[in-house]
Parts: C-alpha cells; structure tokens; sequence
C-alpha cells in the first residue's frame, strides 16, 4: 500500500476512518488475489459441508438423536472450521510475509498507524467471515434444507462467532509477528490440521478418546464449535462453559501478540 494512498489531496493525512477504509479495501484485493488463501477459506469449507452433510461419517452425525440429519451436525462443526482457516490460517500467513518483505516496516513511514492497520486487517477478517456463513449457511438451505434447532439461540452464535474472530485472528497475529515467514505457514497448517482432527471441530471433544478428549475440551477450536452446536439448536448443553474458554482464549492470545509482534 503506497503511503500516498492514505493522504488527501492536498497532501495532508486523511482522516483515521478514511485511512482505515483505504487499508481494508486494500486488504480486500490482497485476500482476493491469494489463490492458496482463497482455497483454504472459501472452497475447502465448502467441500466439507456438501461431503459430510451427505454422508453420515462424521462421529457427531452417527450418534445423534434419531430423526438428526448428518447436516445438523456437520454445519456448525464447518461454519467453526470456516472461522479458524480465515483467522489462523490466512490472517497468519499473509500478515508473516508481509512483515517477512517489509511491507509493514514501509507501512510505518505513511500515516497508518499500526493500530489501524490491524483494525483493518481484522475488517478484513469479518468480511471473510461474513461470505463464509452465506455461503455455508444458503448451501446447507439450498441443498439439503436445513433450518436451525427449535432451541437455538443467535445471541449465542453471535458471540461466539466474535469471540472466536478474535481467538484466532490474535493467534495468526501471534504467530507471523513472532516466526520466520516460512514457519508461521508450516505452523499455521499444521495447527489447522490438528483442529480438523483433534480439536474438536469434525469430532467433538467429548467423543475423542482418553486423554485426547480431556485435551480437546481446552483448545479454541473445540470451544467454538460447541458454542456453535448449541447456538444452533443442534445440540443440548449450556453455552456460558464453551464461551467462556473461548474468551479466555481470545483475551490471552491478544495480550500475547500485544507484548510480543515484531513489526520487522
């Protein structure tokens, strides 16, 4: 982002708003072009909710109460998938790379301050999230006709959606402000890959074995999907447990990055 994007006419900086619109739009057409990222985000997710939702091979979709659908397990168990690829994974990776360039370091001779670049890049983040769910949410409609649980609650799904943004948007922060370039998207994968599979997004904690499941009931991920399935009316239980590890994740981690992030 050249440094007179964010300056008005007649030389002088832009407003704070202004500098933060011109960051996210410029954040936008990134993300667009990031065709890895994209992947990740978008047609992965969606992959997952047309496979699962037909087939009942996922744990929680087997066991559920006669009458369930494998939709009505799958869905929230994707939407939480959906939040941790944009949070962790693309957030993280390209954050990592432009810090590994000196995109940042350049950024910091414009009048963009670092917190607005974050504000912006978070933006980012909750426009992603935002086509996800529409996507997700009309395809599961759309395809297998799916509606939410008599008991389900969008407060809670809200909340949860936020809480989880800001878990795993702060960990992707923590992690490129912190590492090599090159380690941040090994380790970024690879974290995304132990949530598909033991971190209670496709297999809730309580199912997974031993140690395994006392261990997945900790992480953000497992938190996230559980306040999802009840938020949705998909599955019985009380939200505060769920949300409430979710918010010490998201809380912990933003200190972290905080005290940590290198901007060069």
């Amino acid at each position: 982002m050249a440094p007179d994007v964010l300056r008005r006419g007649d030389g002088r900086p832009s407003s704070p708003v202004a500098r933060i619109a011109s960051a996210l739009e410029m954040e936008l057409r990134l993300t667009s072009r990031r065709l890895e990222n994209l992947f990740v985000t978008l047609v992965l997710p969606v992959v997952l909710l047309l496979f699962f939702g037909s087939v009942p091979v996922l744990p929680a979709a087997a066991t559920a109460a006669p009458g369930a659908r494998p939709i009505d397990a799958v869905l929230p168990a994707i939407l939480a998938t959906a939040i941790v690829a944009a949070g962790l994974v693309n957030l993280g990776i390209s954050t990592g790379f432009e810090r590994s360039y000196g995109v940042l370091k350049r950024l910091g001779g414009s009048p963009l301050t670092r917190g607005q670049l974050l504000v912006a890049k978070i933006g980012t983040i909750v426009v992603v999230e935002a086509v996800q769910a529409v996507l997700l949410v009309g395809l599961a409609v759309a395809v297998f006709g799916w509606l939410p649980g008599p008991g389900w609650d969008p407060l809670v799904v809200v909340v949860a959606v936020a809480l989880g943004t800001g878990a795993f948007s702060a960990l992707g922060l923590l992690l490129a402000g912190t590492l090599r370039a090159e380690a941040t998207m090994a380790l970024t994968n690879a974290l995304f890959l132990l949530a598909l599979l033991l971190g209670g997004l496709l297999v809730p904690a309580h199912q997974l074995p031993g140690v395994l499941g006392a261990l997945a009931s900790l992480v953000p991920s497992a938190a996230l999907a559980d306040s999802l399935r009840i938020g949705l009316g998909t599955s019985t239980g009380d939200a505060v447990g769920p949300l409430l590890l979710l918010g010490a994740w998201a809380a912990g981690a933003t200190i972290l990055t905080a005290r940590t992030f290198r901007w060069e």
